[in-house]
């Protein structure tokens, strides 16, 4: 595998408006989501929960911080339609009919670009002859508005947001759309996850369904998730919805921690405003919080098995003895690979939490490091200049990933 140039060729081949898009082997098809799960988001006036048939209340308090109004930004989210129905991608054997062996891929926090992720996607096809569905995270990729990737209009509210709070750290035009909704709403992280969660679950009973264009009903999958991807990752496996995913292997790219274990400040997920309230939010106040919500109370601390997962891994600590059980059952089906120089998601909290606090979990966890300069956000650079030994590195780590999903 050459990464290099597959990240070049690919790029182009994703971005060209040709009807037929295939390199060497793939071919790169389409296909069209509606969500059926965006009713639990903010801004919606009446909730209700179709499984339990229970009409529910909630109190989001949409609000705009000084210095940084923009209604483009902090449009209530059940009026994002790009979020509601959107375009996501499958790379396939060129001239294949509807596959039966399937991984679903999934990226890191605030994503807009699937750039870096279609040569992992074709060494994973390659290594396990398995077509790769590139499945997109609410309000990320192709499910966020275009506006919140202009660099003219994020820079200009970048440097508002700095002005409204001088000690900020880290806030840039890459991040400053995604800081400033989690900043002044932190719930938005439980109910984009929770509408991501229901809709891969839609997906796939789409497909057992026999309606999905290119892949076959009778389907198995595994799962490759990296960063925040992970996260959801480990949840639908610990869930496991109508035993879905019993015989599904999931594979962590620098992802596996407990939430309250990972460091997102960066110039490229979030800042340090946003950050100290998502995790005031989540970690800190949130049974207080919960209690006092309805909405969220149902989701959370009632009869929802996902919600009961996505609580346990907010806080390692926070139900560890219940989260540690569920990975202790699924052990053979779990395999972390964490990088040394990784500062937003450490080697260590990886290994506290998937092998657990008393180290008794019997979870592959292979910790690696490159010669090449990295960083979490970037682990293969495309720079031609270090092209080898890039290449050399990342077929390291896919060898290791295919072989784990070929066992």
């Amino acid at each position: 595998m050459q990464y290099t140039n597959d990240y070049h060729a690919l790029k182009l081949l994703f971005e060209s408006k040709a009807p037929d898009k295939t390199y060497d082997s793939i071919e790169l098809n389409e296909a069209h989501f509606t969500s059926r799960s965006s009713q639990i988001l903010p801004g919606t006036e009446n909730y209700h929960c179709d499984f339990h048939d229970q009409k529910l209340s909630s109190h989001f308090s949409f609000y705009t911080e000084i210095g940084t109004l923009d209604n483009h930004v902090h449009i209530k989210d059940i009026f994002v339609e790009e979020n509601q129905q959107f375009n996501y991608q499958i790379l396939a054997p060129k001239g294949s009919k509807k596959a039966k062996k399937v991984t679903f891929l999934f990226h890191g926090f605030n994503e807009k670009k699937w750039d870096k992720y279609l040569p992992w996607a074709k060494a994973i096809y390659e290594g396990t002859g398995s077509t790769v569905v590139l499945f997109p995270i609410a309000f990320h990729m192709q499910r966020a508005p275009l506006y919140w990737s202009s660099k003219k209009e994020m820079y200009r509210l970048s440097e508002l947001r700095k002005e409204r709070f001088p000690n900020i750290v880290n806030s840039t035009l890459s991040n400053v759309a995604i800081s400033m909704r989690l900043h002044s709403m932190p719930q938005r992280f439980i109910w984009s996850g929770l509408q991501t969660y229901y809709d891969v679950i839609q997906l796939i009973e789409d497909c057992k369904n026999g309606n999905h264009p290119y892949i076959d009903k009778d389907f198995e999958f595994n799962i490759f998730a990296y960063s925040i991807g992970g996260f959801l990752a480990q949840i639908l496996k610990l869930t496991n919805h109508k035993n879905y995913f019993d015989h599904s292997k999931v594979g962590l790219f620098c992802s596996g921690a407990a939430f309250n274990r990972i460091s997102p400040v960066s110039r490229f997920i979030l800042d340090s405003e946003a950050n100290v309230a998502l995790y005031s939010f989540l970690v800190e106040h949130f049974d207080k919080i919960v209690q006092k919500d309805e909405l969220l109370h149902h989701y959370i601390k009632e009869n929802h098995s996902e919600g009961t997962v996505f609580y346990s891994m907010l806080d390692f600590q926070r139900m560890r003895d219940f989260r540690e059980a569920l990975l202790k059952k699924y052990e053979d089906q779990f395999f972390a690979i964490s990088l040394k120089k990784d500062d937003v998601i450490p080697p260590f909290e990886i290994i506290n939490t998937m092998n657990g606090a008393f180290r008794d979990i019997n979870i592959r966890v292979e910790n690696m490091d490159f010669e090449h300069q990295y960083t979490h956000e970037n682990p293969f650079p495309s720079n031609r200049k270090e092209t080898k030994i890039v290449d050399k590195n990342f077929n390291l780590v896919f060898d290791k990933v295919c072989r784990f999903f070929n066992e």
